[in-house]
């Protein structure tokens, strides 16, 4: 059965993916104490990237903050994976934001909007955080956007 959080996700039309498996040798998410730290999540969607590019020149800042927002579902779906339950986080504490960008964009906080207004709808007061919106020359496989997220969880 669905708690809360995810019967929310399903109201905003959105489902929660499958965990991103890593590119590398790290863990999508994990648990020190009550918080969960995610790895970058790109925005990834059955197993690719629909969109690669430069934000402000292959890709357009609405296209990068929708893949903000995949980012951010990525990150919910990596947190459950070491929560067990998105009903026990407290809080989203720090979200950053990584966008390529091109040479004379600088609208990164507009594009992390994406990924903050998604939290923010799911969670309500819960996913108020504090951000930092990041402009970087290339991200992993030519993504747009990376995002990571550190959440507090309600103790078990």
């Amino acid at each position: 059965m669905a708690g809360a959080v995810e019967s929310r996700l399903a109201e905003l039309g959105l489902t929660l993916p499958a965990v991103v498996p890593p590119l590398a040798s790290y863990q999508p998410a994990v648990q020190s104490g009550v918080y969960v730290y995610t790895s970058g999540q790109l925005p990834m969607v059955d197993g690719k990237l629909a969109v690669t590019g430069k934000v402000g020149a292959e890709v357009t800042p609405d296209e990068a903050k929708e893949l903000a927002k995949t980012c951010a579902l990525n990150a919910l779906a990596a947190v459950k994976s070491v929560a067990g339950d998105l009903d026990r986080i407290k809080r989203v504490v720090k979200v950053v934001g990584f966008v390529a960008s091109a040479s004379d964009f600088t609208g990164q906080p507009a594009v992390v909007n994406g990924a903050s207004e998604l939290l923010g709808e799911v969670l309500g007061d819960k996913g108020v955080h504090a951000r930092s919106a990041v402009g970087v020359a290339v991200l992993p496989l030519d993504a747009p956007v990376e995002v990571e997220v550190q959440v507090e969880l309600v103790e078990a």
